[in-house]
């Protein structure tokens, strides 16, 4: 009888075996976790606290009528009930993590260690200038080299992620015409963009429009000519695209969109693709924002904050936000006023109170310098190099809509085209995760139909690529060959598969003791 890794026997496509159950529920060391409402208990605690002193109400009629409702648990409880829960999570810690659209890259240990040193990791927004010389220095370091790198004229370094990049980029935009008497109201959005872009553009009061693709998945330069006028404000462009495809077009983009009066904006996330080979602003780009985290290895999410700078042209730079790190001879300033006649003159004012993510800069620091202008060129040629292994290893299996039009960049589209009636994206993914892999992104870019976006990132090995490419052929050849036991993957996991439907329709999002929940009902 073979077994693969997964577990999943090909004795199993006539029917599922039937699961071993345990009276605890665990599986091995998989161990199994209830909510923490029903292992607690609101009249118990895990520390004895001295009965409270008898005082006067200063809260004005506002006192709690009655209990919170909170669990207790005693120390070991809430030690084990978390740290169980986080090995039912996947991370980066564990495997390759193959979010297309997201770059989730390691994050080396060396800038973890440098974000906690003192005087970075107790900083604090309020010091006296003089007290931190040297996180201003930081900040000018990475912003230099942010504006180096892309070939552009200013950097903001306060902006906290991707869309409130965008946002930034727009207001300059907004200004840079206002300032000219220019009252523009229409953005160009292609195809091909990220999600947040006609988001952004709509948030600043604009009305969007979109730009088709051409069948190569890049955007449609006569039909974006034919749209411009002098209502188009700007153009927001994603390079290389959301379909992991680099815009060859992108300078004559740029010099159509000028010619029109308009700005270019490009939304950098994809940056890691091209850093070090293509600098945007040799493009015609007007104002890019950066993800830290996705190119320059800054924590994710909830290791977040993050961290989304944006970079200007020199034309856009007199309207950048406030406020900026600027050095004076030996001093670093930070100019929190706009002044007449010098930079960043025409200012939109504040992206927020303060100057930005002191620990997402240290960390970008030291991933720029660990890694050097040489090594920087090597994490986009790694990254491009990954993905099109992946794409030429599973085009035979999977359906690969744009393979035929040249090298993808960082990410490798597939869809599910090729696959049986009765299958579809959502089975390849549930599969996966039986294999021990977070599922690729799904269902996006919307342009294509079921579609599964991978991307490896540079910092996987061949060895780990490899093992990716296996449990990803497995589960599509599976799903050609009609498996049924595909249908209702995951088998492996914590949990079955959800009905996802009436998830999102009917959230429940209060936990109930079950006997109200039922009387509810």
């Amino acid at each position: 009888m073979s077994i693969n890794q997964s577990g999943w026997r090909p004795e199993m496509a006539g029917g599922e075996a039937a699961p071993v159950k345990t009276f605890t529920g665990n599986k091995g060391l998989m161990l199994e976790e209830a909510l923490i409402f029903e292992i607690g208990d609101s009249g118990r605690t895990g520390v004895d606290l001295l009965e409270a002193p008898k005082v006067a109400s200063r809260l004005g009629g506002l006192e709690r009528a009655a209990t919170i409702g909170l669990p207790g648990l005693s120390e070991p409880e809430a030690v084990r009930h978390y740290t169980r829960l986080s090995r039912q999570n996947y991370a980066i810690d564990l495997g390759l993590f193959p979010l297309g659209s997201c770059t989730m890259k390691h994050n080396p240990r060396l800038n973890e260690r440098m974000a906690r040193l003192p005087g970075f990791a107790d900083i604090h927004p309020l010091q006296p200038v003089d007290s931190v010389q040297g996180a201003l220095a930081l900040i000018h370091l990475v912003g230099e080299w942010l504006v180096k790198l892309t070939g552009m004229a200013a950097v903001a370094m306060s902006p906290k992620a991707g869309a409130h990049g965008e946002l930034c980029g727009l207001l300059a935009i907004r200004s840079a015409l206002e300032a000219r008497g220019d009252a523009r109201k229409v953005i160009l959005v292609p195809e091909s963009a990220h999600g947040t872009n006609p988001a952004t553009a709509a948030f600043c009061g604009y009305a969007v429009e979109n730009i088709s693709a051409t069948a190569a998945g890049r955007v449609d330069l006569e039909a974006l000519k034919a749209r411009l006028g002098p209502d188009v404000a700007a153009v927001m462009i994603t390079n290389p695209n959301t379909c992991g495809l680099f815009e060859p077009d992108m300078k004559a983009i740029s010099d159509a969109v000028h010619a029109a009066g308009a700005l270019v904006y490009c939304d950098g996330a994809n940056f890691n693709a091209i850093v070090g080979r293509v600098r945007p602003g040799d493009l015609g780009v007007d104002a890019m924002h950066i993800n830290l985290h996705k190119t320059f290895s800054t924590p994710h999410g909830g290791g977040g904050p993050g961290s989304g700078p944006v970079v200007f042209s020199e034309s856009l730079a007199p309207y950048a936000p406030l406020p900026f790190v600027e050095k004076q001879g030996d001093h670093y300033a930070l100019v929190e006023e706009e002044t007449a006649g010098e930079h960043h003159a025409g200012s939109f004012g504040r992206m927020v109170a303060f100057h930005g993510q002191m620990g997402m800069f240290v960390r970008a620091a030291a991933y720029m310098l660990s890694h050097g202008a040489d090594g920087l060129k090597q994490v986009s040629e790694d990254a491009v190099l990954n993905a099109n292994y992946i794409l030429r290893s599973l085009e035979s299996v999977l359906d690969a809509p744009f393979a035929a039009s040249g090298p993808c960049m960082h990410e490798a589209l597939f869809s599910d085209d090729n696959l049986p009636e009765g299958f579809s994206t959502l089975d390849i993914a549930k599969g996966l995760i039986d294999e021990g892999f977070h599922p690729m992104t799904v269902y996006f870019p919307l342009v294509i139909h079921g579609a599964m976006l991978v991307e490896p990132t540079e910092t996987e090995s061949k060895a780990a690529l490899d093992q990716f490419i296996g449990a990803l052929r497995s589960v599509g050849e599976r799903a050609k060959a009609g498996d049924p036991a595909l249908k209702s993957a995951p088998h492996l996991a914590p949990r079955r598969r959800l009905d996802e439907t009436l998830a999102a329709r009917k959230p429940i999002l209060v936990w109930k003791e079950p006997a109200a929940a039922q009387a509810a009902e």
